[in-house]
C-alpha cells in the first residue's frame, strides 16, 4: 500500500522509498512544507514575546541610558549572527523612521583587517575581544548575537567588556548556552528553539521592537543626547 499521499517527506524525497517524484505531489507538500515553517515560526515568536516583553523593556531602558550618557553601542556575531549585528548597527545609524536621531552604533564585525590579523596572529576567540580594548568605554554597551550561546570569541568579549565596565546584552537560541550561564551579561534575551532559522527570525523581530522602544524612551531626552550636564560634548 503507498502511503505517499498521506506523507509530506515521502513526497518531498521519494527515491529514499524506492519512488519516483511525480510534480503535483511534490508541489503539495511544498506548500505545507511552507505552511508548517510559517506556523512554527509565529508560535515561537509568540512564545518568546510572551515570556520575555519585560525582558525587552529592561534592555531598552539599558540601551537608552546608553546614549543618553553618551556612551556607544558595540554589536558583534558570527556567520549569519554578523548580519544580525550590522543590523542592528545599521538602524540605529539610520534610522528609517522621521525626526528619530541617528544614534553611535558600531558593528565589530566590518574591520576585515583587523579580524583577519587578529585570526590570524593570536586567534578568532579574541576578534572581538582586541578591538573593545581599543575603543570601548565605560559609557558604552555590548550586543552579541549567537543562535547556539556557545561563541568563545563573543564570551571573550563579554569578559573584556565586564572589566572595562559596559552593559551587556546577549541575544541567544536554545537555552542561552555558556552566554546565559558565564554571569557575564546584564540581559539576556533567549529564544527557547533548536532551530537556527526559527532563532535568528525571532531575533529580527526583537531588535526591530527594541529599536523602537529606545526610540520612545528617548523621546522626551532628545535634547540631552550629546551633552554632559547640560553643555555640549
Amino acid at each position: 500500500m503507498n502511503n505517499g499521499d498521506n506523507n509530506p517527506l515521502q513526497n518531498l524525497y521519494p527515491f529514499l522509498h524506492g519512488q519516483k517524484k511525480d510534480a503535483g505531489s511534490e508541489n503539495n507538500a511544498l506548500l505545507d512544507s511552507i505552511q508548517i515553517k510559517a506556523a512554527e515560526s509565529i508560535e515561537v515568536k509568540s512564545q518568546f514575546f510572551a515570556k520575555n516583553n519585560q525582558a525587552l523593556i529592561d534592555t531598552a531602558q539599558a540601551i537608552a541610558t546608553t546614549f543618553l550618557k553618551n556612551g556607544r553601542l558595540f554589536t558583534m556575531g558570527n556567520g549569519g549572527s554578523s548580519c544580525d549585528a550590522s543590523h542592528l548597527a545599521v538602524e540605529f545609524q539610520h534610522p528609517v523612521t522621521a525626526g528619530r536621531q541617528a544614534l553611535p552604533a558600531i558593528n565589530l564585525c566590518i574591520d576585515t583587517a583587523m579580524i583577519s590579523a587578529v585570526s590570524n596572529d593570536v586567534g578568532v576567540k579574541h576578534v572581538f575581544a582586541r578591538q573593545l580594548d581599543a575603543h570601548a568605554q565605560s559609557n558604552d554597551a555590548l550586543v552579541g548575537f549567537s543562535t547556539s550561546g556557545h561563541s568563545a570569541n563573543l564570551i571573550a568579549a563579554f569578559n573584556k567588556a565586564k572589566q572595562i565596565g559596559l552593559t551587556t546584552i546577549g541575544f541567544v537560541g536554545a537555552d542561552g548556552g555558556e552566554m546565559r550561564s558565564s554571569g557575564l551579561l546584564d540581559h539576556c534575551l533567549v529564544v527557547e528553539s533548536d532551530s537556527i532559522h526559527r532563532v535568528q527570525e525571532t531575533h529580527v523581530a526583537c531588535y526591530h521592537i527594541l529599536w523602537d522602544l529606545v526610540h520612545t524612551l528617548l523621546a522626551d531626552q532628545r535634547g540631552l543626547l550629546g551633552t554632559q550636564n547640560g553643555e555640549p560634548t
